[in-house]
Formats: C-alpha cells, sequence, structure tokens
C-alpha cells in the first residue's frame, strides 16, 4: 500500500472511530466514548483477514492461538532497549497483553485507557502491557500526556516482527491488528480476542474476568 493510502486509511480510521457518543470520564479525565465491543474472535494467521469498516485487510505472519507458549521476539521498550516479549517484568505472573494499531486513534487510546484505568486493582497482581506500532518516543509521550503509568508500553515499530510471529500483522498498511490475551504463570496463553472489525474495541472486561480467574486458581 502506497503512503497516501496509509495516510488515508489513518485519517478514515480516526475519523470513523471519533464519531462515538460520549459515555463518562475516567480517573485521569479521559472522556470515554460508547464504543462497539468485538463480538467473537478473528483468527490469526497468514490470509485470514479482518475488516475495516466491512473491507477486508490481509494479515500475515504464523498464527497464534490459545494453549500455545507465548512465542520468542524483541520488542523496544520506551528507552529504546530491547527486551523479549516472553521476559518482561511481569514473567512469571499473570499478564494481560494488550494489542492496539496506533495509539494515535481514538479506539486505540480509549483501549488503553480502559486497561489502565478500569481493572479494577489488577494492575497490583499482574503485569499490563500495550503492543503497538508507534515509535518508543510515541508510547512514552502518550503515556505521560495520558497519565497512566501502569502499563508498560511495547513498540513493534521496528519491523513488525511481534505482529509476524503472532499472526497479527496487517501488512498493506503496517500496523496490528487489535486484540487482547491474557497469559498466565507460565508464558501460556490462555485468552485470546481478536476484534473481528478493526474500529470494534475487545471486550476488555472478559480479558480482567478470566485474569481474575488465573489469580484464583494459582
Amino acid at each position: 500500500m502506497s503512503i497516501i493510502h496509509r495516510g488515508f486509511f489513518a485519517s478514515a480510521l480516526s475519523l470513523s472511530i471519533g464519531l462515538a457518543g460520549c459515555a463518562g470520564m475516567g480517573e485521569s479525565g479521559f472522556l470515554y466514548k460508547n464504543l462497539t465491543v468485538a463480538d467473537g474472535s478473528a483468527t490469526a494467521g497468514e490470509g485470514q483477514t479482518i475488516l475495516f469498516q466491512g473491507n477486508p485487510l490481509m494479515l500475515a505472519g504464523t498464527a497464534i492461538k490459545t494453549g500455545e507458549s507465548l512465542r520468542d521476539v524483541q520488542v523496544t521498550q520506551t528507552d529504546l532497549s530491547l527486551v523479549n516479549i516472553t521476559q518482561t517484568k511481569g514473567t512469571g505472573k499473570v499478564r494481560i497483553i494488550s494489542i492496539v494499531p496506533s495509539l494515535d486513534t481514538p479506539v486505540c487510546e480509549q483501549q488503553t485507557h480502559h486497561l489502565s484505568e478500569k481493572n479494577k486493582g489488577l494492575d497490583k497482581m499482574i503485569e499490563l502491557i500495550t503492543v503497538s506500532v508507534d515509535t518508543p518516543f510515541a508510547q512514552k509521550r502518550f503515556a505521560e500526556e495520558a497519565k497512566i503509568g501502569n502499563v508498560t508500553f511495547l513498540s513493534d515499530y521496528r519491523g513488525g516482527e511481534f505482529g509476524k510471529t503472532y499472526g497479527l500483522f496487517l501488512k498493506d498498511v503496517h500496523i496490528l491488528a487489535r486484540a487482547v490475551m491474557v497469559v498466565d504463570q507460565h508464558n501460556t496463553i490462555r485468552y485470546l480476542q481478536i476484534a473481528p472489525e478493526l474500529t470494534d474495541i475487545p471486550d476488555m472486561e472478559a480479558a480482567f474476568r478470566f485474569a481474575r480467574l488465573l489469580i484464583t486458581a494459582s
């Protein structure tokens, strides 16, 4: 896809997401909107598609599914150092990994605020992670401006290797599919939802409930 087409896609994505009605203000002052919660899950992997306003976008990479272990891949921290996704600071604990296309779009912004502000104390027991293709500089600026200090931001900007490793890379527009996964203490993916429509938000409350079940069972 050309740079012009990518720019048009980003503009259209931002516009289409930004028209939803308001639904209250969060702890940080963020104004939540009534976004559509994704129903069901798409399938990761090469040849699979998700939709953007009903139009298919092709996924690339090796499919991941629940029951499999996290795969080794380097992502970039906000200080520009590399870390293996399997060895973040919360390794050995339950982790929620929220995957967004870009923090510059309203749905991604709300998904990340939801992760940070509405987890009802989970952040004291587990690691909350956001992965996007935004640069580490943009992620750090976003976290500071949004007053989010309880989420680990990891960037896939170097080449989309995280997305490709997990079958969540949208190659035509060079962004990640929207998803949320819950990983147990042994690095096994126990819950995975990939939003079938890119403008819908994953069911973050369902991910929170699943994470609590894992904590209780441990």
